[in-house]
């Protein structure tokens, strides 16, 4: 007699029945070892982390794109997915600390806003994955990733354009006539790497349009906008503009109440200060960024290693004009500027 082996069912059954018990015996055992996986793939709730350093208030609009997107992806807050919100308010030393309590609240991924949440998070997480969302002009030169094309790290995303300045300037330039000095809010020293790279373009961009350039350093907050604006009256100058910052775009109702006082023409960096009665603006779509931002969190949860997501730059930018903010303080906008404008609000 042959001896006996597990595989060797001819030994009592025929080539037909030995193929079917072989089929049974292993689907058996590969819906023995996948149903536990999906099954706590199901009930899995993903834990993700949004750090910025402005306020909720002045993120809505960005916030609510973002969480549209997921949606329309299949991820429902309360369902497979919670986000915890951190706002430094501002306050841009507060943002380690709130980087380190995501990281301690072990969420599966941490969406960063701008250049400073960025910084902030690669410093306290190098295994939890970033998703950058807006505002980060040169994640390279910033350490945040190897390169656009394979970061490389636990960073990727998105990073937006800071040779825009030089665009908005020209087209202040267009708008005012005899411009020859523009007033530049920019914030402190030292709060924003992204705002150093801007202001190197600006200065640049100036001297090339025989521009003079007055930069005028001030916190985003009630007091120091109002202080800002006086000193921009006193330096005589014909138009304003802001460096691209969040802390800005958090403050834009009060930016735009105050060039309309002051009878400023203003260009701004998105197109929420003209929905909100500010003049113009040219730049990136911004939520079309954080609808694009929300793919990616997709694609992370699902599997993908922010290692391997190439960094994506803006697709599409927006020049909207406002005419009745333009008709409040006396400016004529020349009909050519009017037609290259993307949407002109009457």
């Amino acid at each position: 007699m042959r001896p006996f082996r597990i595989f060797d069912f001819g030994f009592w059954i025929g080539r037909s029945e030995r193929n079917k018990a072989i089929g049974f015996a292993l689907c058996a055992l590969l819906l023995a070892l996948s149903v536990p996986v999906e099954a706590q793939q199901a009930g899995k709730v993903f834990r993700i982390g949004f750090l910025d350093s402005s306020n909720a208030s002045g993120m809505a609009v960005m916030v609510d794109a973002f969480r549209q997107e997921l949606g329309k992806l299949g991820w429902i807050e309360g369902k497979n997915i919670t986000i915890e919100y951190r706002f430094a308010e501002s306050k841009l030393d507060r943002l380690p600390e709130l980087a380190a309590d995501l990281v301690r609240l072990k969420a599966d991924l941490i969406v960063v806003a701008s250049t400073q949440p960025a910084l902030a998070a690669k410093k306290a997480t190098s295994t939890i994955p970033i998703v950058m969302a807006s505002s980060v002009s040169d994640p390279v030169a910033l350490g945040l990733v190897a390169s656009l094309a394979r970061p490389g790290g636990n960073v990727t995303g998105l990073s937006a354009f800071a040779e825009l300045g030089t665009k908005r300037l020209e087209i202040l330039k267009d708008a005012v006539p005899k411009l020859g000095r523009v007033g530049l809010l920019r914030l402190p020293r030292g709060t924003s790497g992204a705002q150093e790279l801007q202001l190197k373009e600006l200065r640049a961009a100036a001297v090339a349009l025989k521009l003079k350039l007055e930069e005028i350093e001030t916190p985003a907050d009630a007091n120091g906008l109002e202080s800002a604006f006086q000193a921009a009256r006193q330096r005589g100058v014909g138009a304003i503009m802001t460096t691209t910052t969040r802390p800005f775009f958090a403050e834009r109702k009060r930016i735009v109440e105050l060039a309309g006082r002051y009878r400023l023409p203003a260009i701004y960096f998105q197109r929420e200060f003209v929905d909100d009665g500010g003049l113009m603006s040219y730049g990136v779509d911004y939520v079309d960024l954080y609808r694009r931002v929300a793919v990616y969190v997709d694609k992370i949860l699902k599997g993908a290693k922010p290692a391997d997501l190439p960094v994506q730059q803006p697709t599409k930018f927006e020049f909207v004009i406002n005419l009745k903010a333009a008709k409040q303080i006396g400016l004529t906008i020349p009909v050519d500027l009017l037609q290259r404008a993307d949407k002109v609000i009457k």
